[in-house]
């Protein structure tokens, strides 16, 4: 009997509930809409910056940070929206997840590091984290405040 067919292998596959399955494929449909979203829009901010320094990343970083504490505050169990698991799924770890770049982050600022763009990647470094956290404070800000 070919390994595909084997009682273990039935056995692991009706462990997965169909509901799991669904999660997968919008978490999936999440990820590829935002990578979608995420090469839109650091490639509008690179064409009008220009690609010296990653400003799309930092662009990309700190609005999915903002859209992420602002959502995660109105779908929080005391927030103001309930939101099925399946749509946080979507929007949380799939659409933002796919749509923020923290490891374009780590690779452009290693490719300035690299370059000897010591200050350029300092920059990067500084104002990612920076903006990013006051994004996502901002996000939690607003949403708190639609919450009362």
């Amino acid at each position: 009997m070919p390994a595909w067919d084997s009682y273990s292998f039935r056995l692991e596959l009706s462990c997965w509930e169909d509901r799991d399955v669904l999660t997968y494929f919008w978490i999936g449909l999440g990820s590829a809409l935002g990578g979608m979203g995420r090469y839109w829009c650091s490639g509008v901010v690179a064409r009008a910056f220009g690609e010296t320094f990653p400003w799309g990343t930092i662009v990309v970083n700190v609005s999915g940070s903002l859209i992420i504490g602002f959502l995660a505050t109105l779908m929080s169990p005391d927030g103001r929206l309930f939101v099925p698991p399946d749509a946080r799924a979507f929007l949380a770890i799939g659409l933002l997840g796919g749509y923020t770049t923290f490891s374009s982050f780590s690779l452009q600022t290693l490719n300035l590091v690299r370059d000897g763009e010591w200050l350029w990647a300092t920059a990067n470094i500084f104002l990612s984290l920076t903006l990013c956290l006051a994004a996502v404070w901002l996000g939690y800000i607003g949403a708190a405040a639609l919450s009362r």
